[in-house]
């Protein structure tokens, strides 16, 4: 796993590498209309990482159908994320530690049946799952 805050890119050189639309959600923090993204009904085995680095954020086995609209885990792997209230105290976002590349926000005490009662609401667009059985 990369260093907290190891991957350090200006914005032209992020704007470089991410489509339109990661840039918006993982640098402007964004958010992608709930029901839409790519891995909100997925659940392959393997390892969710950042869209913009590649560190590892997730593993499979923490990711529930919380029926949200939006890709939901209930812990992420040690170090890899970084919690900050939002400005107005609502809510607290979750951002990669490694490239603070916005993921989206954690809700606790809703009642989840896990063992964290979290939840990880994170955009499908700042994620990338790696399947278990892919060449390392």
């Amino acid at each position: 796993m990369a260093a907290p805050g190891s991957v350090q890119k200006s914005e032209e050189e992020w704007q470089a590498i991410l489509s339109p639309e990661q840039f918006r959600i993982l640098r402007q923090k964004g958010t992608e209309p709930k029901f839409t993204g790519e891995y909100d009904k997925v659940f392959e085995e393997g390892v969710y990482t950042c869209a913009g680095c590649g560190t590892p954020l997730y593993k499979s086995s923490t990711k529930f159908n919380s029926g949200c609209g939006w890709p939901a885990f209930y812990e992420g792997l040690p170090g890899a994320i970084n919690r900050s209230p939002d400005p107005d105290g609502r809510r607290t976002e979750i951002t990669c530690a490694a490239c603070g590349g916005h993921l989206g926000h954690v809700f606790k005490w809703e009642g989840t049946k896990v063992p964290t009662d979290e939840r990880h609401c994170v955009n499908s667009v700042s994620i990338k799952l790696v399947p278990e059985n892919s060449a390392s």
